[in-house]
């Protein structure tokens, strides 16, 4: 912005020009800067390569509607819109910055061309957009104080008041550049040079030259501290959202890949290392997310087992990578080894804790990746240090002799249907997967028999693999047993291959998923499709028809389903009628706790994940709970059991649809 004659802070200070006190500044500040973010792209670039680099016209749409846009950030109504009004304020007060620095040099090239009095009018906004967005944002943290931020320190809070002082010296600055000949195009600096009108020229000149250089101060400051603090975000986030995932959410990766991107066979591993133990173990876009981190707590507002008081905290699981780099940043750069192992750092309770449910990564407003951090580190403390919970023993073992996690004989699998008139082991239109609950729990067996009754009722040429089938590997893949995964997972292909899979019917949203979005990296060509989306097509195209329910129902998104797989409008569909939707519903659902091998684990904890949500539901007031997952039904139904609650029971979408029908 120009500035009046009289007001000009661009003169000697105790007979040293401006500029070199500026320029002396700027190399001290800006250097600073620049060391600092070149000590983390060294760190960053330790990490091993991975491919981010395709879909750039997808890519570049993402960067303006998650960078520029702010889309994700904004879905926290409060701390979002604060955050973004600042964020898009500082954007248009780049200039403003170029410009005093300058000495108005940039302005006057403006007002040559006419377009000064625009750009004037964009600057005012910004630092308005600035100034709104940091009132709240002070106003959140000092006087509403919600729990995530009671204990935090007062780092956040001195920065805000920082920033605040960088929007108020500038308004003071505008406002003495037009005390005299008003602008009508800086509304906000008309305010306050009328608030300055009543004082003589050398006092507000010394007021503008204390502004202003407060103003260079803080900004050259600030330029320092964000690669040090969580401000490190403000450079992280370009590359995070930049180079975010195009996978599947959930989608693991073999532990070995051949040169077309598909896994190599056990026969042919070549592999020695597993998982995650050190620093360089991760890609360079895992390690970037330290430094992409807002500390915005959202990831750790979302996960069920720190809500359930376990000691896994997905925001801290993040932090632990970025200070590990910096704790030993000069070893690793020196292509040392660190003594401490990230497993270590992460702690062993925190690792086998998560659910894999996802909900920290989809909460995410910066595109951090979580879960693959744990997965990682469990591939190593099973594959490599053996170190691993004594009850995952018990289902390693049973995949491996009996490929279920049960441990009963696989000449059993297929005893739910003996009187059903199934096919087994033929060629069919389609494969229905019963999969191991469907197969041995008492409880679900019901379900895979209504499915399999629904089937041939609606004419559907089905058959099942009986005592072919093996587990899909689930749970030992997230558990960390990749090996286990993949023998159990080729040992299922050549059967599918053996007659014929085209199209896989199943009932879990397990084998949903990494039959649908992982099998593939196997050589498996099946289309793969949940019963849930079976029974809704079959509704649309009038081969089944329901009844009226006479009792009001809730439905409990499956993590591997509704949020993972993106399926929220198959299960609601197949219903029908009114659903009364619990609050963390569809791809904002809670987890049951039974995820990421959880469900093979003890709960040790007095508040466990599955009677949290077994409350919620019971909260709507519904008569009935209706659940599309074996786990979710059994983890659901023992969690109203604890809680002693006899008005309400589980509706399960296959298993009481049979029963449900006008056939």
């Amino acid at each position: 912005m120009r500035f009046g004659k009289r007001m000009n802070p661009y003169h000697d200070y105790f007979g040293v020009p401006w500029y070199l006190i500026l320029a002396c500044w700027t190399l001290v500040a800006l250097g600073s800067h620049i060391y600092q973010v070149g000590y983390i792209v060294k760190l960053i670039k330790l990490g091993k390569p991975d491919d981010r680099f395709n879909s750039w016209q997808q890519r570049m749409k993402e960067f303006m509607t998650d960078w520029l846009g702010q889309r994700k950030v904004v879905e926290d109504k409060l701390a979002g819109y604060a955050h973004a009004l600042i964020f898009w304020g500082f954007l248009l007060l780049i200039s403003d910055v170029l410009d005093l620095g300058s000495g108005g040099l940039f302005s006057n090239f403006l007002d040559k061309i006419y377009l000064a009095d625009i750009w004037n009018l964009l600057v005012d906004i910004g630092y308005m957009m600035a100034f709104v967005g940091i009132s709240i944002a002070l106003y959140r943290r000092l006087i509403i104080r919600p729990a995530k931020l009671k204990g935090a320190s007062v780092e956040g809070v001195f920065i805000l008041i920082a920033i605040m002082g960088i929007v108020l010296t500038a308004f003071i600055v505008e406002a003495g550049e037009m005390i005299g000949h008003e602008n009508g195009w800086e509304p906000i600096g008309l305010l306050f040079a009328g608030m300055m009108k009543g004082m003589n020229e050398q006092t507000v000149q010394r007021i503008i030259d204390i502004c202003y250089w407060t103003h260079m101060i803080l900004i050259g400051a600030f330029l320092i501290e964000i690669p040090q603090t969580k401000h490190s975000h403000l450079i992280g986030t370009v590359p995070n959202v930049m180079f975010q995932d195009h996978g599947h959410m959930g989608k693991m990766q073999p532990l070995e890949v051949d040169e077309s991107g598909k896994a190599v066979s056990i026969d042919d591993m070549s592999i020695e290392k597993f998982g995650v133990s050190n620093f360089t173990d991760f890609t360079w876009r895992q390690l970037s997310d330290g430094w992409a981190c807002t500390a915005c707590a959202r990831c750790q507002d979302v996960c069920p087992a720190y809500e359930s008081g376990k000691t896994l905290n997905p925001m801290q699981i993040i932090m632990d990578v970025k200070n590990y780099g910096m704790e030993h940043g000069k070893t690793l750069i020196a292509q040392e080894t660190p003594e401490e192992k990230i497993p270590d750092r992460f702690t062993r309770d925190a690792i086998w804790a998560c659910t894999t449910c996802y909900a920290c990564v989809e909460a995410c407003p910066v595109h951090i990746e979580h879960v693959p951090k744990l997965t990682d580190a469990r591939r190593h403390l099973v594959l490599e240090a053996t170190e691993y919970p004594k009850e995952l023993q018990v289902l390693f073992d049973n995949l491996e002799t009996h490929s279920n996690p049960w441990g009963i004989g696989a000449h059993k699998r297929a005893d739910w249907a003996k009187d059903l008139d199934v096919k087994i082991g033929e060629p069919a239109d389609v494969l229905y997967f019963v999969g191991c609950a469907g197969s041995f729990d008492e409880r679900n067996k019901e379900v895979a028999r209504s499915t399999a009754k629904l089937m041939k009722e609606a004419g559907v040429d089905f058959s099942i693999l009986g005592e072919m089938e093996c587990c899909n590997g689930d749970p030992a893949r997230r558990s960390g047993n990749d090996y286990l995964f993949q023998m159990l997972t080729e040992a299922n292909v050549d059967n599918f291959e053996s007659i014929g899979v085209k199209k896989i019917v199943t009932s879990c949203p397990h084998c949903y998923h990494t039959l649908g979005k992982e099998y593939p990296d196997y050589g498996m060509d099946a289309e793969v499709i949940h019963h849930t989306q079976m029974i809704a097509d079959l509704r649309k195209e009038g081969k089944i028809k329901t009844k009226e329910r006479d009792f009001s129902l809730t439905f409990h998104d499956p993590c591997y389903l509704g949020r993972i797989d993106g399926e929220v409008d198959a299960p609601r569909d197949a219903l029908g009628g009114e659903i009364i939707e619990m609050h963390r519903c569809k791809n904002k659902t809670f987890c049951c706790g039974a995820g990421g091998a959880r469900m093979w684990m003890e709960e040790d904890t007095d508040k466990r994940v599955n009677t949290i949500r077994a409350k919620e539901a019971v909260d709507t007031g519904a008569d009935q709970i209706g659940v599309s997952c074996p786990f979710c039904m059994t983890m659901i139904s023992d969690g109203i059991k604890e809680k002693n609650i006899y008005n309400i029971t589980i509706f399960n979408l296959s298993k009481n649809y049979y029963s449900f029908l006008n056939l």
